[in-house]
C-alpha cells in the first residue's frame, strides 16, 4: 500500500462523511507532501484530541517513508 492510499484509508475509516475525503500529492523539493482534505465537521476526528490522531498518522507515514527511502510529510487541510 502506498503512502497516499494509507492516509486515505485511515481518514475514510475515521470520518462520518468518507466521500468528502480526498488526498493530493505534491513535491516540495525532495519531500513528498500529502495533503489530506476532509469535510469541515470531520476535521476534529482526523486531528484528534491534542493532535493525537494526526500524530499517529504521521508516525505511520514515517514507517512507509523509511521503507520507500523517501521523505514524506502530511498536511491536513
Amino acid at each position: 500500500m502506498s503512502a497516499p492510499e494509507l492516509v486515505e484509508y485511515v481518514a475514510r475509516s475515521l470520518v462520518d462523511d468518507p466521500d468528502a475525503v480526498s488526498v493530493e500529492v505534491t513535491q516540495d523539493g525532495p519531500t513528498t507532501v500529502i495533503e489530506l482534505h476532509v469535510a469541515e465537521e470531520d476535521m476534529g476526528k482526523v486531528i484528534g484530541r491534542n493532535g493525537s490522531v494526526a500524530k499517529a498518522m504521521r508516525t505511520l507515514l514515517k514507517v512507509v517513508a523509511i521503507r520507500q527511502g523517501e521523505d514524506i510529510s502530511l498536511e491536513i487541510v
